[in-house]
């Protein structure tokens, strides 16, 4: 099964097509703004680039969050956009598992993985996995200065608010990988979840309302 994934949920943007452990063509820029002139540009050069259509598919996929609210609304519009139109189906994917997916197998031996993901306000949106990618809990909004609290074992830190978190976890590692979701993982997370049936719904995992005032209702 051919899967194209796409993520706008934090700071880059990334579209990649992959199928049976083999990524078939790939793109991601980092970037905080931007991402919905960037998104569908992206999409089409991939798919020229394996030389596939949307009728060689066989799953859609797109990170659901938490993240930056505009940033979702951009990737799960286009994905919602393209699963409408190829009658393909769509497979959501939490960005803490995303991101802490690209944690190298070395880095995570006997360590618990903590994903920290940039809320743009206070508080970071944090999640624990184990070294297999397991959830050890849900995904909680913490102060920084919350966080040793929430944390158990030794720990590796990844993702966009580590900078912010580190300092209050002395004894953590910071992980190598990149601070964001990268398609590919998405893509592989996607299928294997979509197999077992344990997939998420293609719908914003928000964890607080947005900052957003809407005009007074007319009389």
């Amino acid at each position: 099964m051919i899967v194209l994934a796409l993520d706008t949920s934090t700071s880059a943007c990334s579209a990649a097509l992959w199928a049976e452990g083999r990524v078939l063509a790939h793109a991601l820029k980092v970037m905080a703004r931007g991402q919905s002139e960037a998104l569908i540009p992206m999409v089409a050069e991939i798919m020229a680039e394996a030389g596939l259509s949307f009728s060689d598919l066989g799953l859609l996929a797109v990170t659901v969050g938490p993240g930056a609210f505009t940033g979702l609304r951009i990737g799960l519009a286009a994905a919602r956009g393209l699963s409408l139109a190829s009658g393909l189906p769509l497979a959501g994917v939490s960005t803490p598992l995303a991101v802490a997916a690209a944690i190298p197998t070395e880095e995570r031996a006997g360590r618990t993985l903590l994903a920290a993901i940039e809320s743009r306000r206070d508080e970071a949106w944090v999640q624990m996995f184990d070294q297999d990618l397991a959830p050890l809990g849900a995904v909680t909004a913490v102060l920084p200065e919350q966080v040793a609290a929430l944390t158990i074992g030794s720990l590796v830190v990844v993702g966009d608010a580590s900078g912010r978190l580190m300092p209050f976890l002395p004894h953590a590692v910071l992980s190598t990988a990149p601070g964001w979701p990268d398609a590919r993982r998405v893509a592989e997370l996607a299928a294997a979840q979509w197999a077992a049936g344990t997939a998420l719904p293609p719908e914003p995992l928000y964890l607080r309302p947005a900052d957003v005032t809407l005009p007074p209702a007319s009389p």
